[in-house]
């Protein structure tokens, strides 16, 4: 399967901010890659310059080292030429055929006969285990249904590498669960690249083995999921991935020392054992996860930054408490795990691993952890949690 290589790709339209902006991106072959971000942030740009459907404004995109698009050298590949299979949040079949002929359609443009479309088509069918409705209209099949036959469709084609436009953003949300292993099955079966564009978190997280996350047309973090989530390379993913949000306070230096509001005892607790950071340390991220409270006759956990904070609210998930305290003005959200019977009002002893906490300089970027501020790992936020 082929690498996607972006190299500084910029794409604007009309005279606004660019919707790419200088991106230099490499999708590794056979990846589930997750372009993740809120509206607007150039994730279905990206997309569609990947695809063909948008020529660029300037830089260059390869795949499998085969030049697609270039400013420099003037090339610009069609998208029936590239190889790759795009799926979009429309279905977009043809309803006046069956399931049958709307998934050999791709086939029949590309003239492949008849006795090889049918095979094809059926296997495609098969793989998303819709084959019983070979012979049906997409009329009669649910939001999920028409789905997989979309799905299959683009699968009986056979392309390199699979384009998806946030294709479950019309599904209920079982049918979105299930869509999910859908497609790791799929990814697990092929092995195709997958690249996958979605605002939606949770499908991030569950599916992708790489996750990039955008904002305003740039790259903010690639990395594997729970890299992204424990170990944020600003405050913007910080803040955008993770729900609750991660809880993000500022520090930043020149605190009057003799002063003893929350934020203040957090800096001093920190440069405790990381003095280095004094000049650099502006904002503080916890997980909400990462915080919970004492009992009244718990003892304090060695090497934790212990708060009193007042209970403003407690909601019950299910599985969970999400739970909204106020350490003076600072309002942080935790979630806990057994029932939580503190009234609104009551102050409470809240406590968090040092280890656990994320710095951030005054750019937002992440500062460097070391041995003695290990970042969280998804060990160690599981076995404070539990």
């Amino acid at each position: 399967m082929p690498t996607i290589t972006l190299t500084s790709v910029r794409k604007s339209y009309g005279s606004g901010p660019p919707a790419v902006d200088n991106l230099d991106l490499e999708i590794p072959d056979g990846s589930f890659t997750c372009l993740l971000g809120p509206s607007g942030c150039g994730k279905t740009t990206t997309l569609r310059m990947i695809s063909g459907l948008e020529s660029l404004n300037a830089g260059s995109i390869t795949v499998g080292g085969r030049i697609m698009d270039s400013t420099r050298d003037g090339v610009f590949v069609p998208p029936e030429k590239r190889g790759m299979g795009l799926v979009f949040q429309n279905y977009a079949l043809w309803p006046h055929l069956t399931v049958a002929k709307n998934v050999e359609f791709g086939l029949k443009v590309r003239k492949v006969q008849k006795a090889e479309r049918a095979e094809r088509a059926a296997a495609a069918l098969t793989m998303m285990q819709i084959e019983w409705a070979a012979d049906r209209y997409p009329a009669q099949l649910s939001g999920g249904q028409q789905q997989r036959v979309s799905l299959a469709r683009m699968l009986a084609v056979n392309p390199d590498v699979l384009l998806l436009d946030e294709p479950l953003s019309n599904l209920d949300a079982q049918l979105r669960l299930d869509m999910r292993a859908e497609l790791k099955r799929i990814h697990n079966e092929t092995g195709h690249t997958i690249v996958f564009v979605t605002h939606d978190q949770l499908e991030a997280m569950t599916m992708a083995t790489h996750v990039v996350v955008m904002n305003k047309g740039v790259v903010q973090q690639m990395a594997p999921p729970m890299e992204v989530y424990t170990r944020p390379a600003n405050t913007f993913v910080a803040r955008f991935v993770g729900s609750p949000p991660m809880n993000l306070f500022e520090v930043g230096g020149g605190a009057d020392a003799a002063d003893s509001t929350f934020a203040t005892a957090a800096r001093a607790r920190i440069l405790a054992g990381r003095p280095d950071l004094a000049d650099a340390l502006a904002t503080v991220g916890a997980r909400p996860e990462g915080l919970r409270m004492l009992g009244p006759d718990e003892q304090e956990p060695a090497d934790s930054f212990v708060f009193d904070a007042t209970v403003k609210a407690a909601l019950p998930t299910g599985s969970s408490w999400t739970v909204l305290v106020a350490a003076g003005h600072t309002e942080l959200y935790l979630v806990a795990y057994t029932d939580v019977s503190a009234a609104p009002g009551t102050t409470v002893r809240c406590a968090i691993r040092v280890a656990d906490l994320h710095l951030f300089d005054t750019s937002g970027s992440r500062l460097p952890d070391t041995a003695a501020h290990a970042a969280p790992t998804e060990e160690n936020t599981a076995t404070w949690a539990s």
